[in-house]
């Protein structure tokens, strides 16, 4: 009968760097997969359900920390009698207590309060220890006449720890113990790893961080740096697990290693060099604690002199090793994961328009947030010739790398005789150059850069982002040949009015226009070369739409914002938040006071817009009640007309018919002289009006 395939598997504190990535890693694994040999890597492999992988359930240390998608439970602060309910509902329990040595105990615990529940178990289960490497520490060559011959798993009577991990020695003997009683109902093992790697990193993050901040000159390695240090990727020392729960091997005991032999100076040297300036520092162990990041455990760790060798692993696993050769080998892939897990990803931004619109400043607030390369044509010829005369200085008196200073020698020959010949301008391909070498430096791969106004032209734009390891006769492209290591991934196209430009250089102060190339007929000439360039078949923007990386366009026409606070903020909004590590206090409160400045800017333009909305709608108002006006006046004048029109036929028969008979009357009064003359006259229209 095929034996039980394990499914349920319990790791404690999966929200720790190494538990995590075992935990993941076995997620993602099909039970009983390397029982196989896989003949043809190239062959797709088929899509497993869920059911057919590893079922991860664990504790956590913090409850609300990291969502743990690969965990279907997830366990925090459990009482022991809980706990030992959740091990015994698992095929496979995994203790892992080569991060915090506080969590020997709780191991201890689980595997005695597990072996008293032995006969309560339905089917058989595997514990496994995965311990350090440091039990090993003060182990004696095997052979003392050749100090070089590895220790292996076949030395483990001999093993001596070093003083702060006996514990660990003490724990491992007792899991060894405890699974020789019913190995058929529990089967233990012990696996000693070397200090792990990979992924964010762990107790060679320090190394790895201060090289990606470039902060320091070189990177300090803590005493000789003469040690043998052995190591293991994470990926690796999970595919050991994964082995020993498919295989269930009747060797319990296991160094799990990788085949390097690198030294504490080979690792740092290597880490240097691929993320910084490759210079490191060996400076005294006590230094460390200065850091505040280097723990004593971490140097223990660190300091740790021994040469080892997995013999197990290799002879009776079928292990598809991800870094068999070790961290200095691999240490280009380990680079690439250590950024993207830990989402440093370099934020690469291109700022094109005329001059006077503000790139400058624009592109200074940006590198300041992002702490990016602010990468300008002048500044990077002046930067390329000032470090081609200091090399040269700092070695003159040497006779060192001769080759390299008669390169550096000729180099700076040729740009200066360009630049004699030029009017103090280097020609293009120089430009191109330099540009190219700023852009595939350390501090750029790893960070970014924010391109300042270059490239302006189609064919510049070609001749920098081209990528060398593609043929330059392929015609099979559908685009342009460009490498993703140097291709800009934000390109924002600012643009203002002429009027608008040219009202902002007469502002500026004589020096600083002199300075800036912005006379009037300079800036005039400069302007409309720039005009006449965007207006080309083929312009530097016609150049990234064709790589589908398609500008965002950016007018600048709010006169009182003069630092373009609120145009940084718009393209911040647009790149996204800095991929880098948690802010300073220091740099805390420069972003408070930079979102307090925006926030200030923008209720001033707000303001502005209000008051502007205010003198519009007022003078709508006044246009209006003016017209009002005109049109009752019309209307009064034309009533008034009308009225005079209709009373010309009534005039008329007062004049032939009524005003004669009174005239009459009036001087009839005047002749009689009555005592009442209205009544007389009252009279006297009745009297000939009846008569009428």
């Amino acid at each position: 009968m095929a034996a039980r395939r394990t499914k349920r598997v319990f790791i404690n504190n999966i929200d720790s760097y190494s538990s995590k990535y075992i935990a993941q890693f076995l997620s993602s694994c099909v039970v009983g997969e390397s029982l196989h040999e896989e003949d043809d890597e190239e062959k797709p492999k088929q899509k497993s359900s869920k059911n057919d992988t590893f079922n991860i359930v664990g504790t956590v240390a913090h409850e609300d920390g990291d969502e743990l998608r690969f965990a279907s439970e997830k366990y925090s602060f459990l009482s022991r009698e809980d706990l030992l309910q959740c091990l015994m509902q698992c095929d496979v329990i995994v203790y892992n207590i080569t991060e915090n040595p506080d969590l020997i105990d709780e191991a201890t615990w689980a595997i005695s309060a597990l072996h008293s529940e032995i006969e309560h178990f339905g089917t058989r289960k595997i514990f496994i220890l995965l311990s350090t490497i440091m039990t090993w520490a003060m182990t004696k060559p095997a052979d003392p006449d050749d100090p070089d011959l590895a220790l292996t798993e076949d030395d483990y009577r001999r093993r001596r720890p070093h003083p702060n991990f006996k514990e660990h020695t003490s724990i491992e003997k007792l899991v060894l113990k405890l699974g020789k009683t019913k190995k058929s109902k529990l089967a233990t093992y012990v696996v000693t790893a070397g200090l792990q790697y990979g992924m964010g990193e762990n107790v060679f993050h320090f190394f790895f961080k201060e090289a990606w901040l470039g902060n320091r000159s070189s990177i300090p390695v803590f005493g000789p740096g003469t040690n043998f240090i052995p190591t293991i990727h994470i990926h690796d020392l999970s595919r050991v697990v994964q082995n020993i729960i498919d295989h269930r091997p009747k060797t319990y005991y296991f160094i799990a290693v990788d085949e390097s032999k690198n030294t504490f100076e080979d690792i740092v040297e290597a880490i240097a060099s691929a993320l910084g300036t490759g210079k490191i520092e060996k400076v005294p162990k006590e230094d460390a604690c200065a850091t505040n990041e280097i723990t004593e455990t971490d140097l223990h760790y660190l300091n740790v002199n021994l040469r080892a060798e997995s013999a197990f692993v290799k002879d009776r696993f079928n292990l598809r090793w991800e870094c068999e050769t070790g961290i200095v080998d691999n240490i280009l892939t380990v680079v690439e994961e250590y950024k993207r897990t830990r989402q440093l990803l370099p934020k690469k931004i291109c700022l094109l328009g005329p001059p006077a619109v503000g790139k400058s400043s624009i592109a200074a607030k940006l590198c300041k947030y992002y702490k990016l390369q602010h990468i300008t044509v002048k500044e990077a010829i002046n930067e390329k010739i000032r470090k081609l005369e200091e090399l040269l200085k700092e070695n003159e008196k040497t006779s060192e790398n001769e080759e390299m200073l008669n390169g550096a020698q000729e180099q700076l020959e040729t740009l200066q005789n360009n630049m004699l010949h030029n009017d103090g301008q280097l020609d293009e391909q120089h430009v191109i150059n330099i540009i190219r070498e700023k852009l595939n430096s350390m501090p750029c791969r790893n960070k970014g850069f924010v391109l300042d106004g270059y490239p302006d032209t189609y064919k510049k734009a070609q001749d920098l982002f081209y990528d060398e390891n593609i043929e330059a006769e392929d015609t099979s492209l559908a685009i342009p040949n460009y490498s993703e290591v140097l291709i800009p991934e934000f390109i924002f196209s600012l643009d203002a009015t002429d009027e608008f430009l040219k009202e902002r250089v007469r502002n500026l102060p004589q020096t600083v226009a002199e300075e800036k190339h912005y006379t009037e007929d300079e800036f005039t000439e400069s302007l409309a070369q720039f005009r006449e360039a965007f207006k080309e078949d083929e312009s530097v923007l016609d150049y990234f739409d064709e790589l589908e990386i398609h500008p965002e366009h950016i007018v600048i026409d709010c006169v009182d914002d003069s630092e373009n606070v609120l145009v940084v903020e718009k393209i911040i909004k647009s790149v996204g938040r800095p991929l880098s590590y948690n802010l300073t206090p220091e740099e805390k409160e420069e972003e408070r006071k930079r979102k307090e400045e925006m926030s200030y800017q923008q209720l001033k333009q707000e303001q502005a817009e209000k008051e502007l909305a205010e003198k519009d709608d007022n003078a709508k108002k006044t246009a209006l009640l003016e017209e009002w006006n005109r049109n009752v006046t019309e209307v009064k004048k034309q009533e008034r007309e009308m009225l005079e029109a209709r009373s010309v036929p009534m005039r008329h028969y007062l004049m032939k018919y009524v005003m004669p008979t009174v005239t009459q009357g009036l001087l009839d009064c005047c002749k009689v002289k009555p005592d009442d003359p209205v009544e007389f006259l009252a009279e006297y229209l009745f009297r000939n009006n009846s008569e009428d």
